[in-house]
């Protein structure tokens, strides 16, 4: 039970330092506060407090307190020699396009002299704390992160503004917390969402199901563009045919089992699917399948992604190409431009900007003209 105290008494100041509430220098609680707060003894107290000093998280002043280290300062001494060092963050690291964009990256990073050390916070905001807490501790020269559940309030925002104010630069990938309005590489995701579904529109479908993750930013910015395509061609918006998911939810039965209703009671027959990603839209086949419907004579059905999945199956996906390495060579190029320009002299030509990538359609076997008549705006 002690132990257990001990932990939290430490865990939550390391938190308080990590997300920036402690400032450098800044006094922290007393051992009697800190000992009301989580009801241990001064002997429990004591044992955290003595461990992150030795950390070099804490010092303590004869009579006065115990304070939080001067870590700003540390790290700009260490910069000058750069341990080019690069945090790379993202929500999978294993599976998917994921190994794409960080091949892509360590690519360039490498080539530059950077070590890379990889991180997943499996899309949950718990890991990312911890993991930003890692980087924090540990100096990193930069890095690239992509967010977590980006579409819904972060509660580690703090830790992101902590690292600004120690000089750690970072890029955001394939979303980016708004707020932050940080340097970020991305896809135009929108514009994805608006190809699949016209794709869909100028070959005559009209009832069209679309599936998006809505705990991530890029989900909703498809959902927008499908909601546009519909718009611009003038037709009847069902709002039915709208499907969610989150994270949670990702993979479980849930959007297959909604995907089900549809099909069983719709009033009109549904003959297309936009995905919002390939992963998803695997799932779906596998679905039709069992339903004895043949892609793409009974139904179209478009991805997203254009990863390795769109050409396993024996119908090959029509989907949106997502730029994977390219998307990770940027990010590298950008976040190694800004180590350069926060650990040298400032030059004004020195300049490292947002970048969007543009979708295209790549057209395979699963989608079908099933009207002669081709919409137009």
């Amino acid at each position: 039970m002690s132990e257990t105290k001990y932990n939290m008494v430490k865990k939550w100041i390391k938190s308080k330092v990590f997300d920036g509430t402690f400032q450098p220098n800044q006094k922290i609680s007393s051992e009697s506060e800190l000992m009301k707060q989580f009801n241990v003894s001064r002997h429990t107290v004591r044992l955290a407090l003595a461990d992150l000093v030795n950390e070099g998280l804490l010092y303590k002043e004869q009579g006065s307190g115990t304070y939080v280290s001067e870590r700003s300062l540390k790290k700009n001494q260490t910069n000058s020699v750069s341990s080019k060092k690069v945090a790379i963050i993202t929500t999978y690291i294993s599976d998917y396009i994921f190994p794409s964009i960080i091949r892509g990256a360590e690519s360039v990073l490498s080539q530059e002299g950077y070590q890379v050390t990889l991180f997943s916070t499996n899309n949950n905001h718990e890991s990312e704390k911890r993991i930003l807490e890692t980087v924090i501790s540990q100096n990193f020269d930069g890095v690239i992160v992509e967010p977590t559940k980006s579409a819904i309030s972060n509660p580690n925002i703090n830790y992101y503004l902590n690292l600004e104010a120690l000089k750690i630069p970072y890029i955001m990938i394939n979303a980016f917390y708004d707020e932050l309005e940080p340097i970020s590489v991305t896809l135009n995701d929108m514009q994805g969402g608006y190809l699949q579904t016209e794709h869909l529109i100028r070959l005559g479908h009209r009832n069209i199901l679309g599936f998006f993750k809505n705990d991530d930013m890029q989900g909703l910015k498809r959902m927008k563009g499908y909601l546009k395509a519909y718009r611009d061609y003038g037709i009847p918006i069902i709002p039915q045919n709208i499907i969610t998911y989150n994270t949670k939810s990702k993979d479980s039965a849930l959007p297959l089992e909604q995907l089900e209703d549809r099909l069983s009671n719709s009033p009109e027959k549904i003959t297309g699917i936009v995905s919002y990603n390939d992963e998803l839209a695997m799932r779906i086949l596998e679905v039709l399948r069992q339903k004895n419907l043949q892609i793409p004579e009974d139904i179209s059905i478009v991805g997203f992604d254009d990863s390795f999945l769109s050409e396993v199956s024996e119908v090959k996906l029509t989907t949106i190409k997502h730029p994977k390495s390219e998307l990770g060579e940027m990010a590298a190029k950008l976040i190694i431009s800004l180590i350069e320009i926060n650990n040298g002299p400032k030059s004004t030509d020195s300049t490292a900007e947002s970048y969007v990538f543009e979708p295209s359609l790549v057209i395979r076997n699963s989608t079908k003209k099933i009207n002669e008549f081709v919409c137009s705006k």
